[in-house]
């Protein structure tokens, strides 16, 4: 049996996505056009704060509270016709659940270059 190295699943989903750069995203963002979802657990957002106006969807619950047909759907927690944009610590775990959006069949769908870890030091807010 071979499986693929979590690195191997990172560089497979960066060829599929769209990637954003920090000042990308805080323009999206300040213009309206986008879900800013911190997919990061949420014991690295109270150690390392939060990015204004970003909605915190846990990794381990994104697929569910974006499906509609899930018992745990977010009704209304989110605008489904706007871009979704995700970021977690560096920009791993975002890749790979920017693919997994794809593969559900979300259109308009991108991860943060390099994550919190950069926006912390960009023009977005931390609280």
């Amino acid at each position: 049996m071979t499986i693929k190295s979590s690195q191997t699943l990172v560089s497979e989903a960066l060829k599929e996505i769209k990637t954003v750069s920090t000042e990308q995203a805080y323009e999206m963002s300040s213009n309206d056009q986008c879900n800013l979802i911190d997919i990061r657990d949420i014991r690295e957002l109270e150690r390392e704060g939060r990015i204004d106006n970003s909605l915190h969807i846990p990794r381990g619950m994104l697929e569910f509270w974006l499906d509609p047909e899930s018992p745990y759907f977010k009704e209304g927690k989110l605008d489904m016709k706007k871009e979704m944009v995700l970021f977690c610590a560096g920009g791993l775990r975002s890749a790979l659940a920017a693919k997994t959006l794809k593969d559900m069949g979300f259109e308009k769908v991108s991860h943060i270059d390099g994550g919190f870890g950069k926006l912390k030091n960009s023009k977005f807010k931390i609280t």
